[in-house]
């Protein structure tokens, strides 16, 4: 889970920084899944230092993926539209990337909760 973590947080950095790049770097809020990845990074990086801290960390990596998901859901359901014969988001670089940062927060809470469910059934809560 912790590898996970990291690797879902690197993702979530350069979709920040490629967002910033394609908003001509005016937009800061571009930058948003780049400040989630960073503290994704940060609890994965703490997951692997301790076994004590481990469970912690990756509670409060769920906790961030659901804050993560809540905040970009919009562009997710704005980009779903528009491939469905919807309107065209007005903005599509801010929607593309909201989306982006909603699927990898879906896909980090499945595995997470997986991963919960099979401590659980080995004992190693």
């Amino acid at each position: 889970m912790a590898k996970l973590s990291i690797n879902i947080g690197v993702l979530l950095i350069i979709l920040g920084f490629f967002s910033y790049i394609a908003s001509d770097m005016v937009s800061l809020t571009a930058l948003i899944p780049s400040a989630f990845g960073i503290v994704f990074v940060g609890l994965g990086l703490l997951a692997r230092k301790s076994d004590d801290l481990q469970k912690h960390a990756m509670h409060a990596a769920m906790l961030l993926a659901l804050l993560g998901l809540g905040g970009s859901f919009t562009g997710l359901r704005q980009i779903m539209t528009a491939l469905f014969g919807g309107e065209m988001p007005a903005r599509f670089t801010a929607a593309s990337s909201q989306a982006v940062m909603a699927v990898l927060c879906i896909f980090f809470l499945i595995f997470g909760i997986k991963s919960f469910m099979d401590a659980r059934k080995t004992g190693k809560e």
